[in-house]
């Protein structure tokens, strides 16, 4: 009832989105300490998309059917969202998409609930205060909801403030001997629960709502509802933002499903949970039901209180089954400012969260400022469209991260087959004549003038000093030709040098590097553009008479770079299962005699 409030809809609708979902995730879902139903995020989006389409009127008589009418058109908008968002997630489930939910990372989850839970405490201030106002969407929502209950706090209901406070001093309390005592405690106190039925009473006792004008729930029907279409015609209206809750309401559930999943020992399928969550918000639609997920404040208590399988679901329905057939009525004079309470409070892990920052931003700073941005963006702008930054903020960063890969050169240690970055391991050395060089991370268009810019600097080869070597290449290769037709004409005895080798000793003084081995163990994958550049690097290395090796190519690489015609460049023999195998090659071409030395004899 407490999140129907949140959906802008009457609190008996809370109900039966606690009842319909529960049972049907029971058959079909495979978390089995998840508790199902509503969701304070959800219900935030759901209730921003009902206060755009059905917004409150600024004046209406409660006692008319005015009010009936506006609570049918409020919850068909909630039930139509819930109808598409299961037919969306059913489709996603025909596609297979479960593996979608892995775009949600731990840092965007926890960012975004932690911002989410101070939109819903804005939005529940002006029934904790008595004020009524209407709810502000969109962009900048929070402050002008903040501003709006600011501007009014001349008007608060003393006596609905005064319930408020006495609930925040109960349940705060409570709930946080529930959560240092859970060990102890065979199941949570209900506090809850313990709060309304006193508040219900009192306020019938007294008579708050017509002595202090109180706001309260009112009649809430006995019995199952009629079944009852959608509002099939907003449809079109509402796909952007139920797409926004789709994504929302699954990713929670399945990182939900998948904790106590690890913490027990057995696995869920997220493309078998996009069916149990589709059925059920498809089905529960149809019985007036706002949109559904897993649950975070229940599914703990599930766990805690001791159950183990999808049948626990089948009690906790049978309990919501009871309020409405026979306790339900008498919540008549409950205050809303307790389910307000009681809304802000069930928030508490949700704030919490803060005290993840210190280790996140030692462990890894960039999950930090992921952290830092979707945050921002939800609290700032609005909740989907700040899931939306969050998501292209945290891929944007892994893009950073493989385009600005690190590139090195390694060495050998001594009397070993091991081979590791010279700058993090002292006592590793360079094989003479070999620049061992490793890349950590794709390379593909994205990064390709990154690694070239990169194996440029590590092996000197800027393109003044390949234009030079080529021409003293093509100047020796000229004079050996020179030479050689002298030697023949004139009948003199003449060993011709190794154009190659003397071309080392004469032009690769400076450097004395003989041969490129690239060790492509950390390269995942090469694109096209990948390929190209390899062979670019072999024209070039070629130019300036240094070999190009390659070592630990997977099987993509390797088809892909054969498919290129990197072979028309390169050796085949130059390619090696380990960096040491093309190393002890190297050392061995090295010292064979030079067989391009001939004696002319006339």
């Amino acid at each position: 009832m407490a999140f129907a409030l949140l959906t802008s809809v009457a609190p008996i609708f809370g109900l039966y989105t606690s009842f319909f979902p529960v049972v049907l995730y029971m058959f079909f879902g495979t978390g089995r300490h998840v508790s199902t139903g509503t969701f304070a995020v959800v219900s935030l989006m759901t209730g921003s998309v009902v206060e755009q389409l059905v917004p409150t009127p600024l004046e209406m008589n409660s006692s008319s059917s005015e009010t009936a009418e506006f609570e049918a058109q409020r919850i068909g908008v909630a039930s139509a969202v819930a109808l598409l968002s299961g037919i969306i997630m059913l489709c996603m489930f025909g596609l297979q998409l479960g593996f979608l939910s892995t775009y949600l990372s731990e840092p965007i989850v926890k960012a975004f609930t932690s911002a989410a839970a101070f939109h819903v405490t804005i939005s529940q201030l002006q029934s904790m205060l008595g004020l009524r106002l209407p709810r502000h969407t969109g962009t900048f929502s929070l402050f002008k909801n903040l501003a709006s209950v600011m501007e009014n706090l001349p008007h608060t209901n003393m006596a609905e403030l005064l319930i408020s406070m006495v609930c925040l001093a109960v349940l705060v309390p409570v709930k946080e001997i529930n959560m240092r005592y859970r060990q102890r405690l065979r199941t949570p106190i209900p506090v809850e629960i313990l709060t309304v039925i006193i508040a219900t009473g009192v306020a019938y006792a007294s008579s708050l709502d017509s002595t202090y004008n109180i706001e309260i729930v009112g009649h809430i029907p006995a019995g199952f509802p009629r079944p009852r279409m959608p509002a099939l015609h907003t449809l079109p209206e509402i796909a952007g933002d139920t797409v926004a809750i789709t994504f929302v309401g699954y990713a929670v559930s399945v990182s939900l499903a998948m904790i106590y999943a690890d913490k027990h020992g057995y696995s869920i399928h997220p493309n078998q949970e996009l069916l149990a969550h589709g059925v059920s918000n498809t089905v529960s639609s149809f019985f007036t039901c706002f949109p559904s997920s897993a649950t975070l404040a229940t599914t703990n208590i599930l766990e805690s209180a001791g159950g183990h399988t999808q049948l626990s679901g089948l009690f906790t329905s049978l309990v919501v089954l009871v309020v409405l057939l026979l306790i339900g009525p008498l919540f008549y004079f409950l205050p809303k400012a307790v389910l307000a309470c009681i809304n802000v409070t069930s928030l508490r892990q949700m704030f919490l969260q803060f005290q993840d920052l210190p280790e996140l931003w030692r462990i890894s700073k960039i999950d930090f400022m992921v952290w830092v941005v979707t945050w921002l963006s939800v609290v700032v702008l609005n909740v989907d469209l700040g899931l939306a930054i969050g998501v292209v903020f945290s891929m944007m960063t892994v893009i950073c991260r493989t385009q600005r890969a690190s590139c090195s050169v390694l060495g050998r240690a001594s009397n070993t087959e091991i081979y590791r970055p010279l700058e993090n391991h002292s006592k590793c050395y360079e094989v003479p004549g070999v620049k061992i060089l490793t890349y950590n991370g794709p390379i593909y268009y994205g990064n390709r003038n990154f690694f070239r810019e990169e194996m440029s600097r590590l092996l000197g080869l800027t393109p003044e000093k390949i234009r030079s070597r080529e021409k003293a290449r093509k100047a020796l290769e000229k004079r050996e030709r020179e030479a050689s037709v002298n030697t023949v004409e004139g009948g003199i005895a003449n060993t011709s040098f190794s154009s190659e080798n003397e071309f080392f000793k004469s032009e690769t003084s400076e450097s004395n590097v003989q041969a490129v081995l690239i060790d492509c163990s950390s390269v995942i994958f090469v694109d096209v553009a990948g390929a190209r550049l390899f062979i670019q690097m072999c024209t070039e290395c070629q130019k300036v008479g240094v070999h190009v090796y390659l070592a630990n190519c997977n099987e993509s690489i390797l088809k892909i770079l054969t498919s290129s015609g990197l072979m028309n460049y390169m050796n085949p023999q130059h390619i090696f299962v380990t960096v040491h195998d093309a190393v002890m090659y190297i050392q061995q071409q090295k010292e064979k005699p030079p067989e391009n030395t001939t004696t002319v004899w006339v």
